[in-house]
């Protein structure tokens, strides 16, 4: 039986942030992952027919990503992303106008609330609306910094009944707060909590006006973080495995180790999950003593689909990297040739929240796609569409709604086993993020105080 320090089962962001923060730590490390490839839901995969890397859905990343920053720069890829220097979205409304929401250089949360005043897509009481959230947002970002004990939003209360409670109204809400909520919490607004979408919002409009400015990546997300994550693991006496499905051998109530396959045995002193949710009972063969109870909680965790449709057109239709399409069913077109380089015109049209449309043909989709985004850019008109795929990430996110049930600590009752993975207690919801904070914590739990 082969030996290493700790075993990390999963190769998305929960699992490499972990793997490589042990690394570095002088851990020898050996990660596990299911797939043939690494990136779990945040992936890249080779389109057959272009030979494009493809992302398997749209992911950005915010100023206020610390611990995903703190990661990229970890393994040298910091570069993989551009960073605005303030936050400014191009949006396309339903009746076609578009306009951009740039940010001032001012303090937090001014800057945005001065964004929104010169936001020529609202009118003036709509405007003025968006200053009822200049006190709620400073009274988040103080109760995140541990500042006060009060609480800008009530347990029970959906993001829809949070904004209208505060005063923001339906312009406001469409063009600018519901699109917001479903990129972060992959939710419908009437059906999500309010609590992790103030936090999200108490993160990027805390004392630094740079966290709510967005980061692109300028490289599939495998190019971005999974393979310089594979090498920086590697190059400091570690092992990646791909294709490698394991189960947690538990003896005497501690982890061992893993069996592969239900053959290889793999000795370790620690073993971290970094599998989602779902996936998560599926570790053991037999359930260990007192471990029930979190299988029970992550099994019955709702989850949320992603849509996105790759359109590969014969001419360039779109001038901006991304833009907004509040109102449609597509929130948002990415210009993935403008982000990578490259000669092929290729769109990605992204539904979030998309459980109205998981179930669709993939022809409907691509007719849906390429309807909304002719009705948004006049260019795209008289495209000419080449290729088209559609990709479904049916189990995405996991529902942030009122009453579902408490997400697990990093610890668990079975001695050496961790759990990682953006559905864990971070207080956060389902993003690159997320992910990245739970993988530095499981590093920190295993290795204990004394050795950060």
């Amino acid at each position: 039986m082969a030996s290493h320090d700790v075993i990390v089962i999963g190769g998305g962001v929960a699992g490499l942030s972990a793997a490589a923060a042990l690394s570095e730590r002088g851990a020898r490390v050996l990660v596990l992952e299911a797939r043939p490839s690494l990136g779990g839901r945040a992936a890249s995969f080779r389109d057959p027919v272009t030979g494009e890397i493809v992302d398997n859905g749209q992911h950005m990343l915010m100023g206020c990503y610390r611990e995903s920053f703190a990661f990229l720069k970890r393994i040298g890829a910091e570069s993989s992303v551009h960073l605005q220097p303030s936050l400014t979205v191009p949006f396309i409304d339903t009746m076609g106008i578009r306009t951009t929401l740039r940010c001032p250089p001012l303090p937090s949360p001014w800057h945005l609330l001065g964004g929104v005043i010169e936001w020529d897509a609202l009118g003036w009481g709509d405007r003025l609306s968006v200053l009822r959230m200049g006190p709620v947002i400073r009274l988040a970002s103080r109760g995140l910094r541990g500042l006060t004990k009060q609480v800008a939003v009530s347990p029970d209360e959906t993001v829809e009944n949070w904004l209208v409670r505060n005063g923001q109204r339906r312009r406001l809400r469409e063009m600018l707060w519901e699109p917001l909520a479903l990129a972060a919490l992959n939710q419908p607004p009437r059906e999500a909590a309010a609590v992790s979408f103030v936090r999200v919002l108490a993160q990027m409009f805390g004392p630094d006006p740079q966290a709510s400015a967005l980061a692109m990546p300028v490289r599939p997300l495998g190019e971005m973080y999974a393979e310089p994550a594979r090498r920086f693991v590697e190059d400091r006496g570690g092992q990646v495995r791909t294709g490698a499905l394991a189960q947690v051998i538990v003896e005497e109530g501690r982890a061992a180790g893993v069996r592969i396959r239900g053959r290889e045995e793999i000795q370790a002193a620690a073993v971290i999950s970094a599998v989602p949710w779902f996936a998560l009972r599926g570790l053991f063969a037999d359930v260990p003593a007192g471990m029930e109870s979190t299988l029970d909680r992550a099994g019955r965790m709702g989850a949320y689909p992603i849509v996105t449709v790759n359109l590969w057109l014969d001419r360039q239709v779109l001038d901006v990297p991304f833009v907004g399409l509040p109102g449609r069913a597509m929130q948002w077109v990415f210009d993935k040739s403008q982000m990578f380089g490259g000669a092929a015109h290729h769109l990605s049209a992204v539904s979030s929240g998309a459980s109205n449309l998981v179930m669709q043909s993939n022809d409907d989709l691509v007719a849906l796609a390429m309807r909304e985004i002719s009705e948004a850019l006049p260019a795209a008109r008289s495209a000419a569409l080449c290729r088209a795929t559609v990709v479904r990430e049916r189990h995405a996110t996991f529902s942030l709604a009122p009453g579902e049930p408490p997400r697990p600590a990093t610890a668990t009752c079975v001695k050496g086993f961790f759990l990682a993975g953006d559905w864990t207690a971070t207080g956060l919801p389902g993003t690159i993020e997320s992910a990245a904070v739970s993988g530095h914590r499981a590093a920190d739990a295993v290795l204990g105080p004394g050795r950060k």
